[in-house]
């Protein structure tokens, strides 16, 4: 019997390699799964075997102890894959097929996956619509920092890389494809991203990053990055973003103002979440600090992307508000310019496909972008711990030892 290896979020801090049951088509009982999706069939989906799998921002809040994550859950969203068992059901993804795998689920069946709208599917989290892998209150299906896993609705959601060899030469950037690059993509869209634009982006983290890159991909005329880590902006700059320090000075509009001009831009994108921390040297945890300052900082008439993560339960929140999402923000602010906001998690199907040909064909250097760095599956805890430090990396599992 072919065995199976996982990273299991422990405690605060701490995750681990653990040895986890071979996966098979129906949903089983274990850490995080919502009891009433246990025993659940699918003979809709497949068995994959693990070629790369990307250790996540939001990951990082549950393992910081930020979420209600328990203890023993199997991490993993960010899923690529060789199909190695197809369930009764599946017609058109066949063995041997290489995917991604949108880290959202997705049934395909449901009112909100028929409008495109697969973030917020109805049918896969009993207890709220939305569903992803290895995630705290998403339904409890099993993550994919692990060498095998199971994928439900294969032949609705999973893209299928057309040439397996050109595909694993550039298995680096496809293997974004099945979160950061759509995520940042969405947050660049929402915000209105178009030629000619200027857009500032919230967090030089890997999403950012990405966030960035697909603004230029979009034809952006400036993209400014803000960030307290040096070394991530430094990483931003590296593919010709103008940036700015927010820990050195605290004061975004003055320092927009002096690479463009005047003290605003045309969009913005908050790839930082709830976790944010307020600006200059001395500042601590400030969880409106990135609504706020995007506002401050767009034009009239603007429009706010908003992938970054925002939660409902937050047992580390600096007060009883932020503990349940209960933020200060200025709404009042957004409303007397006009602002449009879209948040939520994004809906990778809307993308995948079209950001798979832009780095089939060259436009796209996605990994280049974010430092996409591949460590083996028994290094993740090492991933996760310089990934909390704030290294400016974006950390590829590799379970198998097949990426060159």
């Amino acid at each position: 019997m072919v065995g199976n290896r996982a990273v299991a979020y422990i405690e605060p801090s701490i995750v681990e390699v653990r040895d986890i049951g071979f996966p098979d088509l129906v949903l089983r009982d274990g850490p995080g799964v919502n009891p009433l999706n246990v025993g659940r069939k699918c003979n809709h989906g497949v068995i994959l075997k693990v070629v790369t799998t990307n250790i996540c921002g939001s990951d990082q809040h549950m393992v910081r102890g930020r979420t209600t994550a328990p203890s023993g859950l199997i991490l993993g969203h960010e899923i690529t894959g060789e199909v190695i068992e197809v369930g009764r059901d599946v017609e058109f993804i066949k063995k041997g097929d290489l995917v991604s795998v949108p880290f959202n689920i997705a049934c395909g069946r449901c009112r909100s996956c028929k409008e495109r709208n697969t973030h917020i599917c109805a049918n896969v989290n009993p207890d709220r619509p939305g569903s992803a892998y290895g995630y705290v209150d998403m339904g409890g299906w099993v993550g994919g920092q692990s060498e095998y896993v199971m994928v439900p609705y294969a032949d609705f959601q999973l893209l299928k890389f057309p040439d397996k060899d050109q595909a694993m030469e550039k298995i680096k950037d496809l293997t974004m494809l099945s979160d950061i690059f759509p995520t940042g993509y969405h947050g660049a869209v929402s915000a209105g991203v178009k030629p000619g634009s200027t857009v500032y982006i919230a967090g030089a983290g890997p999403v950012g990053l990405a966030a960035a890159h697909s603004a230029q991909l979009l034809g952006a005329a400036v993209v400014i990055v803000g960030d307290l880590n040096g070394e991530r902006l430094a990483q931003a700059r590296s593919f010709g973003c103008e940036t700015v320090n927010l820990r050195e000075h605290p004061h975004l509009g003055e320092q927009i103002e002096q690479i463009l001009g005047i003290p605003e831009v045309d969009c913005a994108v908050d790839c930082v979440g709830f976790e944010a921390s307020g600006h200059g040297v001395n500042a601590g945890e400030a969880p409106a600090t990135v609504l706020n300052s995007i506002m401050q900082v767009t034009r009239a008439g603007g429009r706010l992307g908003i992938p970054g993560l925002y939660v409902t339960g937050d047992p580390g929140g600096i007060d009883e508000d932020a503990k349940i999402g209960t933020l200060k923000v200025r709404l009042g602010l957004g409303w007397a310019k006009a602002h449009t906001f879209v948040t939520g998690q994004t809906p990778v199907m809307q993308y995948h496909r079209d950001l798979m040909a832009a780095i089939l064909s060259g436009r796209a250097q996605i990994a280049k972008a974010v430092n996409a760095t591949v460590i083996s599956l028994d290094e993740a805890p090492m991933g996760y711990q310089k990934f909390d430090k704030g290294v400016a990396r974006k950390y590829v599992i590799d379970p198998h030892g097949l990426v060159k």
